[in-house]
């Protein structure tokens, strides 16, 4: 047994197909069938039940493929712990974002990260907070840049800023030369929201309906950048994060006018494994992210 075979094995639970499990291990598929049977043979246990049309893994298989991670998880923490030690800012970093994070974040910070640790590696990933959190969870990614929910206690938490967020409206609306806006004057308004699964939308919704506002079930944007386009058309209000805002909060037809106190915000933190040994790494990037952002936020 090998951790070569133990990454096949949970491939293979994940896609339930030897073939895409093997394009996965980028292996062939006799390869990859042969050292599943092999660690069967080894282990005196039928891990799966196999037919022409599907993989159905057993009982027994499902609690190896479980542990099979844990093993996967503690070798990779490892080679953490050695280069945390030697190299900190050194090597490959796998970072999640979500999609209202992503696009407005990175052009700010990925400039400077790359001058100030030239030697760091880093590859991003963009989804949504489920997605991250399990991907995050499983080892695939080393940290990730999102809003805090509640639920994300087992978690290392590193702030990184509070980003308030502001009222879009057409350029041509009634409150369009307002200077700022109450959150309770949106009371009876319809406010245009994202799907379903962007955390934005629930906090949106939370400040949103407790305001009196009511949803526009109309239309439920996929990115930021849409509910921006539907806005500029005269099809309602939304509230956007302040880093999705241009400087002079006006574009393209749209005008953004920050509300009054008590301000509406998200907090923006960066997450790890608790048992990270890369924590020295996630010190110091917050450090500069924190510094960065706060300066572009004290702009507006």
């Amino acid at each position: 047994m090998n951790f070569r075979d133990l990454e096949y094995l949970i491939a293979l639970e994940e896609l339930k197909h030897f073939r895409k499990a093997a394009d996965k291990c980028f292996v062939s598929q006799p390869t990859l069938s042969g050292q599943i049977r092999k660690l069967e043979d080894e282990l005196n246990v039928q891990l799966m039940e196999r037919s022409s049309r599907k993989v159905i893994f057993t009982s027994a298989g499902l609690d190896i493929v479980a542990k099979a991670k844990t093993i996967l998880l503690e070798a990779k923490s490892l080679k953490e712990i050695a280069k945390s030690y030697n190299e900190p800012m050194q090597g490959t970093l796998h970072i999640g974002l979500i999609p209202t994070v992503a696009p407005y974040l990175l052009p700010l910070i990925i400039p400077i990260i790359k001058e100030t640790f030239p030697d760091l590696e880093l590859y991003l990933h963009e989804n949504q907070t489920h997605i991250l959190l399990k991907q995050l969870e499983e080892g695939e990614l080393d940290c990730l840049m999102l809003a805090l929910l509640p639920g994300m206690e087992q978690f290392k938490r590193l702030d990184l800023y509070e980003e308030p967020l502001e009222l879009a409206l057409s350029d041509k609306h009634a409150w369009a030369t307002q200077h700022s806006v109450d959150l309770h004057e949106l009371s009876g308004e319809h406010v245009l929201m994202l799907a379903d699964g962007h955390c934005l939308r629930d906090q949106a919704l939370g400040f949103c309906f407790t305001a009196g506002a009511v949803e526009d079930g109309s239309f439920k944007a996929t990115s930021l950048e849409t509910l921006r386009h539907m806005i500029s058309a005269e099809n309602g209000l939304t509230l956007l994060p302040q880093l999705a805002i241009p400087l002079n909060r006006h574009q393209s037809g749209v005008k953004y006018i920050p509300f009054k106190s008590p301000i509406p915000s998200r907090t923006i933190t960066l997450l790890s494994r608790s048992n990270s040994a890369r924590q020295v790494c996630f010190e110091q990037l917050a450090e500069l992210i924190c510094k960065a952002v706060k300066s572009r936020l004290a702009e507006y």
